[in-house]
């Protein structure tokens, strides 16, 4: 018989077609949501939590995130994007090991799963991606994942990050064979090439290929820096964003991160070939980037849905964070009601499920969904009053990680009243700290 919790007498985002907010129970069977109504019966459920005074959301879909990296907090600060891979990422990245990769990991799922994320699309780094994947399968989020790949030779890529391109995909497609669907689909595969100037043009058009034979989703980055759109230029002869066009790469499957400085007709691909965009403003004005232009993106149509990217750009993995910053950087220059805090948590919740192709399973709280949710305690002092105010703008304005009570992914509980189930904090915590001094050893990084 399918396990049963019965969560009780909460505040109910929902986030379906018309984003109605309830008040009432929540049952969940299996890994399913089950009943949503008044008064449910209790009698049959394993678990009740009381949730009166809480507010129910859907979990925090992240479109962009590096696990691999989360080792690196603090060893990137203060720089623009290319000197930032070349000086500090690249050799860090290089120096990883099986356990590092695996502890970086953990460092990160328990950060995310403690602030309410229940899904994220990953990029790992070019070695030991099977490592990550052992500490998503253990974790228990829902997880989009893949080995970053970067066959393009070059004097400022380190030789251990440095692929041939055949051995690249043959390992791609064997971490694909192995992992994707694992644990009844909570994990995917995504091929994930790290940018343009990293990868051949062999590389990616056989990336197009294999992504459409195996109908699995396209993870990397574009557009995110004027130097390294001036490099795709000088390398393809177009803009970034027309040359993924140009080799069969934009489609409806494509996850873009970034998307900062495209022109008109980028923005029409984007639009007219269903392609996702990632909106990472966290990382984005850590690195002096700039911030993409998401208020004309959603006004188009263009898909876009929100990241915390790296722990070392950000510095941390906080959707709580992001929806306040893509709600506020916006409006200076579209003015006050551009990016209002339902826009931003609709890019949070069911903007991401759209993005990762299962908007029928996740993203909003609906019977026969994905119980994918998070319980959060709004009665504190920065949230309050809460009479007569949207529990949206409360979530969006005011709320923080530490107001994330219960995680809940696949209808299991990862996180109970601010206990965390299924990461060991205090061994990740030291085993974190082992690794990054262990790389550093090994790979002094550049002042």
């Amino acid at each position: 018989m399918s396990h049963t919790i019965l969560i009780r007498d909460a505040q109910i985002v929902t986030m379906n077609r018309t984003e109605e907010i309830l008040h009432g129970d929540l049952l969940i069977r299996g890994d399913r949501i089950a009943a949503i109504g008044h008064n449910l019966d209790a009698s049959q459920a394993d678990r009740v939590i009381d949730a009166s005074g809480r507010v129910v959301i859907p979990g925090f879909i992240q479109t962009h995130i590096h696990l691999c990296q989360t080792l690196f907090r603090g060893k990137g600060d203060d720089l623009e994007l290319l000197d930032w891979l070349r000086k500090r990422i690249w050799p860090l990245e290089a120096a990883h090991d099986e356990d590092s990769i695996y502890y970086s990991a953990m460092l990160g799922l328990g950060e995310l799963l403690q602030s309410g994320t229940t899904t994220i699309v990953d990029m790992e780094t070019v070695h030991h991606t099977d490592s990550a994947f052992q500490a998503i399968a253990k974790s228990g989020i829902r997880a989009l994942s893949g080995k970053v790949m970067m066959d393009r030779k070059g004097a400022d890529i380190p030789l251990p990050l440095q692929e041939e391109t055949e051995a690249s995909l043959q390992e791609s497609v064997d971490l694909l064979e192995k992992w994707h669907g694992h644990d009844n689909g909570r994990i995917r595969y995504a091929f994930s090439p790290r940018f343009v100037i990293s990868c051949t043009d062999e590389l990616l058009r056989e990336v197009a290929r294999l992504s459409d034979q195996y109908k699995v989703n396209v993870h990397t980055h574009a557009s995110e820096n004027q130097g390294e759109i001036e490099l795709v230029e000088q390398m393809t002869g177009m803009r970034n964003i027309a040359y993924l066009d140009h080799i069969g790469l934009a489609t409806d499957r494509l996850i873009l991160a970034h998307c900062i400085w495209l022109d008109d007709n980028e923005k029409r691909i984007i639009r007219e070939r269903g392609v996702h965009v990632s909106h990472c403003p966290g990382s984005n004005m850590k690195l002096a980037s700039g911030f993409a232009d998401v208020p004309e993106m959603i006004d188009t149509s263009i898909s876009v849905s929100l990241g915390a990217d790296g722990a070392p750009c950000n510095n941390n993995l906080d959707m709580f964070n992001e929806m306040r910053l893509a709600a506020l950087i916006h409006k200076p220059r579209h003015g006050p009601t551009a990016m209002d805090a339902r826009s931003v948590f609709r890019m949070a919740t069911i903007g991401g499920a759209r993005a990762v192709g299962m908007a029928d399973e996740i993203g909003s709280l609906e019977v026969g969904k994905k119980a994918d949710l998070a319980i959060l305690n709004l009665n504190q002092f920065h949230t309050f009053p809460s009479f007569d105010v949207d529990p949206i703008s409360r979530i969006v304005y005011s709320a923080t990680r530490a107001d994330v009570e219960t995680t809940i992914v696949d209808g299991r509980i990862v996180m109970d009243r601010g206990v965390m189930l299924t990461v060991d904090k205090d061994v990740t915590l030291l085993e974190a700290d082992r690794a990054i001094k262990r790389l550093l050893k090994r790979s002094p990084i550049q002042a």
